[in-house]
């Protein structure tokens, strides 16, 4: 009978150290599992950054374009005004410093 103990003792004394092994693996795969969580965060959070920053320069670019377009369609109507005030045609290329210090001016 005390090998059966014997026995039973070892089994209980290898099933003790088998669920400490186990509970130290869970607890570092939870461990690694918030690593992962945190690391992925923080490449969303500099992803997100990056897009919002690309967003921004393509709004700006946008602006700036939308300026330029609106600069020369004021040009546009300001050269066919004076036009029609002098009753007379006014060479856009002869006068092209004019109708730029004008759009800058804008």
């Amino acid at each position: 009978m005390q090998s059966q103990e014997r026995a039973q003792v070892q089994v209980q004394a290898q099933l003790t150290e088998a669920k400490q092994q186990a509970s130290e693996i869970i607890n570092q795969a939870q461990k690694r599992a918030n690593e992962i969580v945190e690391e992925a965060k923080g490449a969303a959070t500099q992803e997100g950054e990056r897009i919002k920053a690309a967003a921004h320069s393509d709004i700006e670019k946008e602006i700036n374009r939308a300026k330029e377009q609106l600069r020369s369609q004021v040009s546009v109507l300001a050269v066919a005004g004076a036009e029609k005030v002098l009753n007379k045609e006014i060479n856009a290329d002869v006068h092209r410093a004019v109708l730029d210090d004008l759009a800058s001016q804008i």
